[in-house]
Parts: C-alpha cells; sequence; structure tokens
C-alpha cells in the first residue's frame, strides 16, 4: 500500500549534499515533508531544510545527534562498508519506520550475463560479511566499492526496521556531475589521444538519468516494499554511445587493452541491470535515448577532467 503523496512525513537523509543526493532532497521539502540532513558538517543543506553534524561510522556521536529522534524515512545516501551499516542497524533499530539505502550496479560486478540481471542474481541474505576488513581505509574502500555495498546490504537486510537497498545504474547528467567520467571521453577525444577499452569486447551497461534516480528515490520511500530493487533506463549503452552523443570533437581511435585500466564506462563483464521489479511495483523509467544527449551536453558545458566516484 502506497502512502498518500499528501502526508507529511518526518525525514532524514545521510549525506546526500551534491549531485542527485540534493535532487531528492529538493523533491521532498516541495512535497512538504520535514526534511533532516544528517553529514559531517562539510556542507549546509539547502534552505527549509534541518541540519546536523555527525560523522555517521561514530556510533556514539550518531546518537547525540539524533537525541531520540524518531523517522517516518531515513534515506543513506553515503553507506560504503558493512561498518557503516551495522552502525545505522544499531542506532536505527526501532524508530525507523523505512530505511532506504542507495546501493549500486556495482554489486553485480562479478556478473556476466547476456540477459540483464534481476535483483536475485545477488541476494543480501547469501552475503559473507567481513568486518574486520580495514574499512576504514579510504584506498581499501575505493578498491572493494562493489563489495562495501554488497556486505552493507547484507547487514542492513537483517535490522529491525523495513528496508530497502536501491542498486542504482551508473548516473548521468547534470551540469553537477563531479566524477568527470564524460569528461574523460572528450578531453582525449579532443586531444587526439586513444580511449581505452576491453580488447575482448566492451559490453554494454545500464545507465540512469540524474533527474530520474533523484525521482525514483523520493517513490521509493512512499512506498511499503522491502529487500533490493534495480533503478536503470530502458536502453542499455555502449562506449560508443555515449562517445557519439558527445559529437563531434574530432576523431576517435579506440585503443583495446588486455590488462589494466580501460575508460570510464567500457566494461570487461555483461552485468546490465533489469529493470522489471520497480516496474512491476508502479515505477516507470524513461529510455536512455530520450536523454542521452542532453544529459552529456548538461554535463560538458561546465566539466573539468578531474575523475571521481559514483
Amino acid at each position: 500500500m502506497t502512502q498518500e503523496a499528501t502526508t507529511t512525513r518526518n525525514v532524514l537523509v545521510i549525506g546526500g549534499n551534491r549531485y542527485f543526493g540534493k535532487r531528492l532532497i529538493a523533491r521532498l521539502l516541495d512535497a512538504g515533508d520535514r526534511v533532516t540532513v544528517l553529514n559531517r558538517g562539510s556542507a549546509p543543506p539547502p534552505p527549509g531544510a534541518e541540519h546536523l553534524v555527525a560523522d555517521r561510522g561514530d556510533e556514539a556521536a550518531l546518537e547525540t545527534a539524533l537525541a531520540h529522534r524518531t523517522f517516518d524515512v531515513v534515506f543513506d545516501q553515503v553507506c560504503y562498508t558493512p561498518r557503516q551499516a551495522a552502525v545505522a542497524r544499531r542506532v536505527f533499530a526501532h524508530p525507523t519506520r523505512r530505511y532506504v539505502m542507495t546501493s549500486t550496479v556495482e554489486v553485480y560486478e562479478y556478473e556476466d550475463s547476456p540477459r540483464p540481471v534481476p535483483e536475485s542474481a545477488v541476494e543480501p541474505a547469501d552475503i559473507d560479511v567481513d568486518l574486520q576488513l580495514p574499512w576504514e581505509q579510504a584506498e581499501f574502500r575505493g578498491e572493494h566499492y562493489g563489495e562495501g555495498k554488497r556486505q552493507a546490504e547484507a547487514v542492513l537486510a537483517g535490522a529491525d526496521f523495513p528496508y530497502v537497498c536501491v542498486r542504482v545504474a551508473h548516473v548521468l547528467g547534470g551540469a553537477d556531475d563531479f566524477t568527470g567520467r564524460v569528461a574523460h571521453y572528450a578531453d582525449r577525444i579532443r586531444n587526439g589521444e586513444p580511449v581505452a577499452v576491453p580488447a575482448s569486447r566492451n559490453h554494454p551497461a545500464t545507465y540512469i538519468n540524474v533527474d530520474e534516480i533523484a525521482d525514483f528515490l523520493f517513490w521509493t520511500g512512499r512506498q511499503d516494499f522491502t529487500g533490493p530493487v534495480n533503478a536503470a533506463s530502458h536502453g542499455a549503452l555502449t562506449t560508443e554511445d555515449i562517445v557519439a552523443a558527445i559529437g563531434p570533437l574530432g576523431p576517435v581511435v579506440y585503443q583495446p587493452v588486455e590488462v589494466g585500466e580501460v575508460s570510464p564506462f567500457s566494461f570487461r563483464r555483461s552485468y546490465a541491470m533489469d529493470n522489471s521489479r520497480a516496474e512491476r511495483l508502479g515505477f516507470t523509467f524513461s529510455h536512455t535515448r530520450d536523454w542521452l544527449t542532453d544529459a552529456v551536453n548538461q554535463t560538458l558545458a561546465t566539466s573539468t577532467s578531474t575523475t571521481g566516484a559514483n
């Protein structure tokens, strides 16, 4: 049963001060929700949202900042490790009515499927959790991004509150895209440098527009289903599709690479996501052809060549 759109809710957003997180906050405020944003104080929330400062991985600090508040929905935008998930599971054990964790397509990084991958390919209950790994080290977290998300899903799946993990496809669009991945291609084409792609086969992948994922998270917060759900636009994209959307900046040279780093959005495995569960539940996704060119143009209008994580 879906909550009425007019219901005013107490909502907590952990992180979320940039990219699609800030779009989610704007949607929540526009809907009349009472929104609290919790982060380490790196940036203030938009006007209309309350601000709490704490390190989400510090259990005592988190409990002090929350001061026994209760929330109808918690959107966890920055849960990267099972340790962080374990803290959240304890702190939000009783007062939380719905918990939405932003996960990632990278939980499927070990899949290699000719068909789009359903949520059942990675069941949180089947994932081994190792809290003793050096999750506090930024380099380790970056190198094990998908594994950290998998294990975080597994920890939260056993929580005492209704829980959803939204497995987000690769996000495109927006002048505020901080990742630098689209700019990587534009820079190399302008400079006449080759684009590195896998030597065997460069597989297509699933994507979602920055505004669409904000819409999906907002919608998910007002539903009552639980468990993993894939969030992806229809229409998988290849590296060539993204390069074509960038436009004629110069000749494009693809360099097949047997080992080592390939360009962003180039994949040695096929693990495009199946979005049918979300659509059966009532959300309608767009098709990538409807927004790809505009998304690329938005990003390149103000982008730099600085790379970053999803």
